[in-house]
């Protein structure tokens, strides 16, 4: 057996038990289809979704992946009967591991290889929210409200990384704010701010989501991996680092097929066909 069959999975049959996930053209769409309750989170579907994100990296089938919910809303959080009332009940090494846990969903997120498209319609609050910002794009509607509401609860702002990747997509002072306050922000804000890359109606959010995500899936989807670990890793580097750092990853880059193919595409005066390698 080689290499990579040992490693590398498909997951076009891949049947989680806490969400919906399909498969095609590239292509993985993962909705959190809970609608009657806004698509709340549980322990089980944290874990489950933190999974699925961890093996994305071995994906040979998913080279993108859009992350949506059922019945007109995005996810309204952590269930407060099946998450919140436990959590009152748990000593402290049970809720740091809960706490790691949900940190390592966002890590997992941000780690997958694949660019991931938070389609974001109505609610969209708590852990919601996070999940969001942890995409790498955002599309959001007219109707899309956007609430990292943790002190509405009696928590602190800073839950799976708001503190760190927030500021860096809307600004210190608007993100303090937002973590204050617990207020949602409005779908225009959100646009105005740089969270929404843009906002489209609702009946044509999961068509432009799909769109999105197929162009990206079609392109060079090893370098797009390059690309997304440097945007992550960049944070804590100098710039003098960045730029070693990037020298290096184009250096790698410069090494796959896909770069061949698009110089003789180009050649031939021809659109370059990727193939991920």
């Amino acid at each position: 057996m080689s290499l990579n069959s040992s490693i590398r999975r498909q997951f076009a049959d891949y049947v989680p038990q806490h969400f919906a996930f399909s498969v095609a053209d590239k292509v993985a769409t993962v909705t959190l289809n809970r609608p009657e309750r806004k698509n709340p989170l549980t322990f089980d579907s944290y874990c489950e979704l933190r999974d699925l994100f961890r093996g994305l990296q071995y994906a040979q089938d998913v080279k993108a992946v859009v992350l949506t919910g059922a019945g007109g809303n995005f996810c309204s959080g952590g269930d407060v009967h099946e998450i919140i009332g436990p959590l009152v009940a748990m000593d402290m090494p049970e809720l740091l591991e809960f706490t790691r846990m949900t940190g390592d969903l966002v890590l997992a997120m941000r780690r997958c290889p694949q660019p991931v498209i938070a389609a974001v319609d109505g609610v969209c609050a708590g852990a919601g929210a996070i999940l969001a910002m942890a995409s790498d794009l955002r599309l959001g509607t007219p109707k899309t409200k956007t609430a990292f509401l943790f002190t509405r609860v009696g928590l602190a702002g800073c839950d799976m990384g708001a503190c760190s990747i927030l500021p860096r997509l809307i600004g210190q002072g608007r993100a303090s704010e937002l973590l204050y306050t617990g207020r949602a922000m409005t779908a225009d804000e959100g646009q105005a701010w740089g969270f929404y890359n843009r906002l489209v109606a609702s009946d044509a959010l999961q068509a432009e989501a799909a769109a999105l995500a197929a162009s990206l899936a079609c392109g060079p989807t090893f370098a797009h991996g390059v690309t997304k670990t440097m945007l992550h890793q960049e944070w804590s580097m100098t710039v003098e680092q960045a730029i070693e750092a990037e020298a290096q990853a184009q250096a790698i880059c410069m090494q796959t097929n896909d770069f061949e193919r698009a110089f003789r595409a180009f050649v031939a005066k021809q659109t370059p066909t990727f193939q991920g390698d």
